[in-house]
């Protein structure tokens, strides 16, 4: 069996504290942009290694923070 964890298109919302609405992921899938999900019938679930890998992909890093992280190793 997989050992993956995987959300609801509820569960996404409420993880982005709803920042992300479920139309918004349901336009999403319909334009193939977004975090990568699984369909199985009607059951639309997120993988949560996905929306890792999404959070990863989408973060911005700032000056800020590059310059206090080459601070930290001096």
């Amino acid at each position: 069996m997989d050992d993956r964890k995987f959300l609801t298109a509820d569960e996404v919302a409420e993880r982005y504290r709803g920042s992300i609405s479920l139309g918004t992921l349901r336009n999403w899938r319909a334009k193939r942009i977004g975090p990568a999900y699984v369909k199985l019938g009607k059951a639309v679930l997120y993988p949560v290694d996905e929306l890792e890998a999404w959070d990863r992909t989408n973060t911005v890093a700032c000056r800020a923070s590059t310059r206090l992280a080459m601070d930290a190793g001096e």
